[in-house]
């Protein structure tokens, strides 16, 4: 049974708003073609943020290039903003990551990271906006 959500929107309305790509991937669980994403190489300083609903779920200094294709992250951000799900789909085993909030797929977290967590919360470019860092 699925956690009530904290942002719960139908259907519609978030086909309406995120668009068919984005919608795909955030409602769908559907996964972008590997190095095509916006953010697979992205330096800039800041925060991962939902593409559906804002949260704030990875800082920028936890990002790495982990060579799949994929923005990777060692960490959240903060860890109760995520929801991880078994899922069993494509006849593998793997745990998927959810917004909490608002039940939006993001990716999935792997335990092949580097240090100190050995976890890679490997995320969609199209589950994530980039809030910069302001330089006042």
């Amino acid at each position: 049974m699925a956690a009530e959500r904290e942002i719960a929107k139908s259907e519609d309305e978030w086909r309406s708003e995120l668009g068919a790509e984005r919608y795909a991937i955030l409602r769908e669980a559907a996964t972008e073609p590997p190095f095509s994403g916006d953010y697979t190489y992205e330096k800039a300083s800041g925060t991962y943020q939902c593409g559906a609903c804002g949260a704030a779920l990875f800082r920028s200094d936890a990002k790495y290039d982990s060579g799949t294709g994929w923005p990777s992250f060692t960490e959240p951000m903060v860890a109760d903003a995520l929801e991880l799900v078994d899922d069993s789909s494509l006849g593998m085993v793997r745990t998927e990551v959810q917004c909490r909030r608002c039940g939006s797929h993001l990716g999935h977290v792997f335990p092949d990271g580097p240090g100190p967590t050995g976890e890679r919360y490997c995320m969609n470019s199209l589950a994530l906006d980039l809030e910069p860092d302001s330089h006042d």
